[in-house]
């Protein structure tokens, strides 16, 4: 009997792989919010996609392969489009490079994942999640056009993206969704989350840029703690 299952969570992947064609289409024709706005729609439905294969019993290897295209396309080649045909554009070949640096690293982030997630990366990402660095992008977008009305500030936006490459590629843990929040971590976790979803019901425009910023400090943060108490260690034992 023909199982149907993975049907249910592969509409949403669909519909991500759309937005994400959808918001390169709203790049090239001049509209950088309406591309940024695809963006975070993307990115919603890859965060259902996942929960809706696990109730549904419909995870399945081809469901993980074309949610990891999916994603590169929406999260890895759409959000550096949108920040080339806007900004990156005006350095010549150093803003198709950086572009390039961009789109490369999220391509390898993205095989990495599907070679650790039945293994290392059960508890927490390892490298900055992909989705995480584009919404990001997108929130800058919709903040600088709320706030200035056009995108300014190359030199943090190349910045921005230089660093969230880095990240995607790094061994820096960041902090996966828990399954269940019966924990205090996991309760300031839910707190966090709860956070963000009340900023993008009322400020969205405002808000998701500085949050995801928070996150991806959060992450930064814990690895310094990490080096400087490893250091320590090894300086106590003489090493």
């Amino acid at each position: 009997m023909a199982n149907y299952r993975p049907i249910f969570p592969g509409v949403f992947t669909v519909g991500s792989i759309f937005c994400g064609f959808l918001s390169i289409i709203s790049a090239a024709e001049g509209d950088p919010n309406t591309a940024a706005w695809l963006i975070l729609l993307a990115a919603f439905l890859d965060g259902l996609d996942g929960k809706v294969a696990r109730l549904s019993g419909g995870v399945s290897d081809l469901g993980k392969e074309l949610d990891s295209l999916a994603d590169f396309l929406s999260f890895g080649i759409a959000p550096a489009f949108l920040v080339y045909t806007f900004k990156l554009n005006a350095f010549g070949k150093w803003g198709w490079i950086i572009g390039l640096v961009y789109i490369t690293a999220s391509g390898y982030r993205l095989a990495r994942y599907n070679l650790l997630a039945t293994s290392e990366e059960k508890g927490n990402f390892l490298g900055l999640p992909v989705p995480v660095a584009a919404v990001t992008l997108a929130g800058y977008v919709l903040f600088c056009y709320e706030v200035w009305g056009s995108l300014e500030y190359h030199e943090y936006l190349i910045s921005f993206m230089l660093i969230f490459a880095g990240l995607m590629v790094s061994q820096v843990e960041y902090d996966a969704i828990p399954d269940s929040f019966n924990t205090r971590e996991n309760r300031i976790k839910l707190l966090y989350i709860v956070a963000l979803a009340l900023a993008v019901i009322f400020k969205p425009r405002l808000l998701i840029f500085p949050l995801f910023v928070l996150y991806i400090g959060s992450g930064l943060f814990r690895e310094a703690k990490r080096i400087i108490k490893t250091a320590a260690g090894n300086s106590g034992n003489g090493v």
